[in-house]
């Protein structure tokens, strides 16, 4: 693109959206025009973004019809279904937030420092990947390609935001003694809830299966044996991850941490004589993926555990989203 792309933000007003907003004018990504579009009742709302004031206009199937280039969906998965096919089909490339394009084999499931190339063979919708999958990936990738990833266990920590204003509410009055449960189906002050999305007949919920396949898509390895609990625990933001990573190759622990400081999008926190490690808290607001307690599991040979954290909002979702734009741009 020679001139400066036309965007669209589809759920503009929510969480991921206003998050976004606030990406795309840190990283002064460029653009010519833009629009805000949500549901008839977020309809007529206005959103101030770099000194101008926007009207947001309801979501049609002619919304389409401008001069757009790029058009970022965070609307969930029944609008990206109905309207990022009708968006694509007038030549707009539709960077997609939710879980309703990420597993079509047509559709590249892209996180920017692990496969940009994939970015390439879009056919108008290139999906963002789960929050939870997005922040594993950022480490594994370096190390897949050196040692070789055989299996992998995640554990997941995963912050309230991941389920939007809801989530937030149910925390802020559970801590306050009020124990409403909009977003869950307990109590989440004082808890932690082994279950993020609806259960399977598997037993697994559909985030684990999500971080199941996402994984071997992204990293473009079906042979790898994965599995995973996500549990939902009373953090406001940043999801904290314990991974468990069995190679097919012996590796040097020195060299591992050598390999993960220098991969992009990864800062390694590992001083444990000083008790540094990444913490939710202070990677609150920040794009990188943190890592820490990178240690050998002596269970298993060519064994490695590491404690992995990132702001799920934003590299999660919305840094994502805007890197991937990025791509396109150049």
């Amino acid at each position: 693109m020679n001139k400066k792309p036309n965007l669209a933000v589809v759920g503009a007003t929510g969480l991921v959206g206003s998050t976004l907003l606030k990406v795309l004018e840190e990283r002064n990504f460029p653009f010519d025009n833009l629009y805000f579009m949500a549901s008839a009742k977020s309809a007529g709302k206005r959103i101030a973004f770099k000194g101008k004031e926007y009207v947001v206009e309801e979501l049609t199937e002619n919304s389409f019809d401008k001069p757009i280039d790029i058009a970022f969906f965070s609307a969930g998965g029944s609008t990206s279904m109905k309207f990022a096919p009708i968006a694509a089909s007038k030549g707009i490339v539709v960077v997609d937030n939710s879980s309703a394009w990420r597993m079509d084999p047509k559709v590249p499931l892209v996180v920017p420092e692990v496969n940009p190339q994939d970015v390439s063979w879009n056919n108008g919708i290139i999906a963002n990947p789960n929050c939870s999958t997005i922040q594993a990936m950022v480490p594994l990738k370096p190390l897949h390609d050196k040692y070789k990833i055989r299996r992998i266990i995640f554990s997941t920590y995963q912050a309230v935001s991941g389920s939007g204003l809801k989530g937030i509410q149910d925390l802020k009055e559970g801590l306050a003694g009020n124990d409403i449960m909009k977003a869950y189906p307990h109590p989440i002050a004082g808890n932690c809830l082994p279950h993020i999305d609806s259960f399977l007949e598997n037993g697994y919920t559909k985030e684990e299966m999500k971080m199941i396949d996402e994984t071997k898509k992204i990293l473009g390895d079906d042979s790898l044996r994965i599995t995973a609990t996500t549990v939902r625990v009373p953090v406001f933001d940043s999801h904290s991850e314990s991974i468990n990573l069995e190679f097919e190759k012996p590796f040097d622990l020195e060299e591992v941490k050598s390999l993960l400081k220098a991969s992009p999008g990864c800062v390694v926190q590992d001083d444990l004589a000083n008790n540094v490690y990444p913490l939710a808290r202070e990677v609150a607001g920040k794009d990188q993926v943190f890592i820490g307690r990178i240690r050998r599991d002596e269970s298993v040979e060519n064994g490695l555990n590491l404690w992995v954290v990132a702001d799920n909002i934003r590299k999660g979702a919305a840094t994502n989203a805007v890197q991937i734009a990025e791509l396109l741009i150049k």
